[in-house]
């Protein structure tokens, strides 16, 4: 317990790179999942703007990255890093590396989101004249926002779990803090005591997106 104490600076310094992380691949990850999951759904058989060769490049693009552990996928974009933020390793690294990997994992789960949505409902906004986008943006996102809040809430917990794994490459953040202070110097409490955070980040996640997609479903 004592020397927890002593690293109270750097445990929430870590406490405080873990969030920042977090939110950033959640703000740049989270629109290019987005994207993504939206290209999946209107280019899809039968979708608002059906287009077979967009849809299968996307299908191969997200199904050939998605099932990489980001272990493993951290290590094979260091080049695609480097060439793009001009560093390889450190936090903007990590950031670059769990944008990418949850940008994949999001466009399904955006893309099998908006599959929810009744096709009689579609149908309705096309009768009254409305166009692929206009479908789009007023029926299905609103129609499928309840699902959404859930899907992108447990995102939120995988990007919190895969920034644990950042400080391999120096990321920084509670897995790093964890890494450094707690298993090599043989310190179980400081170990706990990074567990134990990033839990208690986890269970506020999971708790604010419940409430937040009970308040969307309740419209």
């Amino acid at each position: 317990m004592d020397r927890l104490i002593e690293l109270a600076p750097e445990f929430w310094t870590a406490a405080a790179e873990t969030l920042y992380m977090v939110a950033l691949t959640m703000l740049f990850g989270g629109a290019g999942g987005f994207l993504l999951g939206v290209g999946l759904y209107v280019t899809r058989r039968g979708g608002l703007l059906p287009n077979t060769v967009v849809n299968n490049v996307l299908n191969v693009v997200i199904n050939f990255f998605r099932p990489i552990p980001f272990i493993i996928f951290i290590a094979a974009v260091q080049p695609v890093t480097r060439a793009v933020i001009g560093v390889g390793i450190g936090t903007d690294a990590a950031i670059f590396a769990l944008s990418l990997a949850a940008s994949f994992a999001i466009g399904r789960i955006v893309e099998q989101n908006l599959l929810t949505v009744r096709p009689g409902v579609i149908e309705a906004a096309r009768s009254m004249g409305a166009g692929p986008w206009r479908i789009l943006g007023t029926v299905v996102v609103p129609e499928a926002l309840g699902p959404l809040v859930l899907g992108y809430t447990f995102i939120v917990v995988a990007v919190i779990d895969m920034s644990a794994m950042a400080g391999l490459i120096g990321g920084g953040g509670l897995g790093y803090f964890a890494q450094l202070y707690g298993y090599r110097q043989f310190e179980p409490v400081v170990t706990w005591a990074a567990v134990l955070l990033i839990v208690a980040f986890v269970q506020v996640v999971q708790y604010l997106g419940n409430w937040l997609a009970r308040r969307v479903l309740r419209r």
